[in-house]
């Protein structure tokens, strides 16, 4: 295989990491092709992910990455069929949108996200949208959804994303941020976890509390599952997740909702912390804040805790308080405008996967093994951060594809199949093999929002 972008260098933030060898890929190096390296990003944040699990359970080349299974993995919910039922894409309000200058990307997937944008845009049925889009510039319509807290982002070129103060914010630092404790602290209680002797298991006994949505965050969790760990995944019952989402990122783990509004509630996912291994969280910057739910909190009350926050926009930046999703970072950044389309007139286009998802959450399954490393070291936890639009600038920074770039294509591993609440499901598995063979779910997903708030 032609080499793969290092993208561990972020690990060797930890101490642990200092002389680590990248995990071995085996496989093609290019097939979606395009101008951007998009294979390179999905193979180096699996690679991460691999390298920090070596780490973990001490075990040198057993753990590798297959660039088959990580290329279906990445549009895993494309090959997911529900009784037979291909998932369903975006929503119909949702998508490019031309305005009176250009385009803008809107996500209305979720019913309250259409409903703002709607009330936002005086509209009473979605037939309205266009016309009102066409009466505004994509800046104005894009600052108008996101004060009526729906969720939109204008169209821009690489050369109008670079020159905006968010770009600054985003392009600085490393892919995974990475904050130890100041000073070595008394834990409150012993870290016991160590990892499991079995290597398809090696998180087994693992308690990890997943307060995520949509793709990222359910990926990362999702390995950790197929992985052996307890993972109990909190939703707010208001605001289901989708379905299909729901389904494609289910495996392995259980599904309990919680209203952190409510104060019992809420005390019951504070004991659930004071007893977790691993908190991982995917709502925008400060979102959770309010409920004691952010990495300073959570420490101050576990130093032992691993904590790996992930959001759309960054921790910093003028953005860093706004809601968005894959598509939207892939509109403001530039990438929509590089894969736009020219035929009948130039359109905005998209990566062939949602390969920010998939890569940021390979990026956080990599932060939270290995501050589990270091943890196994020093007793000590950690919290580390990643992002979208970080993972977007990391993508902009590989090397331009090769002139083999998607060149006959990936062939699709065997499908899975298992029965579960929804009906018989058809599935890829995860991207790494454990000494040669291919790591497999264990468990289909459950019914959403059945199972109880408290640890196996």
């Amino acid at each position: 295989m032609e080499p793969v972008p290092d993208l561990t260098g972020s690990l060797r933030l930890l101490d642990a990491f200092a002389t680590a060898e990248p995990a071995a890929c085996i496989g093609p190096r290019w097939w979606w092709g395009g101008s951007l390296d998009v294979e390179g990003l999905a193979l180096g944040s699996v690679q991460a992910a691999a390298t920090a699990l070596e780490s973990l359970t001490g075990s040198t080349g057993r753990y590798a990455v297959s660039s088959e299974l990580t290329a279906a993995s990445f549009d895993s919910l494309g090959h997911l069929r529900i009784s037979g039922r291909k998932p369903q894409g975006f929503a119909p309000m949702s998508g490019f949108r031309p305005t009176a200058d250009g385009w803008i990307r809107l996500h209305a997937n979720y019913p309250h996200h259409a409903a703002r944008l709607m009330e936002t845009l005086r509209i009473s049925t979605p037939d309205g949208l266009d016309r009102v889009l066409l009466s505004m510039t994509a800046l104005e319509a894009e600052e108008a959804i996101i004060a009526g807290r729906g969720v939109a982002a204008a169209v821009r070129s690489r050369e109008e994303w670079t020159a905006t103060p968010m770009h600054t914010a985003a392009s600085t630092g490393p892919w995974i941020g990475f904050t130890s404790p100041a000073a070595p602290v008394e834990s409150p209680r012993s870290s016991s976890w160590v990892p499991s002797t079995d290597p398809f298991r090696p998180l087994a006994g693992l308690r990890v509390l997943d307060l995520t949505r949509v793709i990222a965050g359910p990926t990362a969790t999702r390995l950790l599952g197929a992985l052996g760990a307890d993972v109990l995944r909190i939703d707010p019952p208001g605001l289901p997740e989708l379905t299909d989402a729901f389904v494609d990122s289910g495996f392995d783990k259980r599904s309990a909702e919680a209203d952190l509004n409510n104060a019992e509630a809420l005390d019951v996912v504070h004991r659930l912390l004071s007893a977790a291994d691993v908190a991982v969280t995917g709502y925008r910057h400060g979102g959770l804040d309010r409920f004691g739910v952010n990495p300073d909190r959570m420490l101050a009350a576990r130093p032992d805790l691993v904590v790996v926050t992930l959001s759309a926009w960054g921790d910093s930046g003028p953005w860093n308080d706004r809601r968005g999703f894959d598509s939207l970072v892939q509109a403001a950044c530039g990438i929509a405008e590089r894969y736009g389309n020219v035929d009948d007139g130039w359109t905005p286009g998209a990566l062939p996967v949602q390969a920010l998802d998939h890569a940021t959450g390979y990026g956080v399954a990599a932060a939270a093994l290995a501050l589990l490393s270091e943890r196994l070291h020093t007793g000590r936890g950690g919290s580390a951060h990643v992002s979208l639009v970080r993972t977007a600038e990391v993508l902009f920074r590989l090397s331009v594809p090769g002139p083999a770039s998607g060149v006959g294509g990936m062939p699709i591993p065997d499908f899975r199949l298992v029965d579960s609440p929804y009906g018989p499901l058809r599935f890829v598995g995860p991207p790494l093999t454990v000494d040669g063979v291919p790591l497999q779910y264990r468990k289909a997903p459950v019914k959403y929002g059945t199972s109880a708030l408290a640890w196996q």
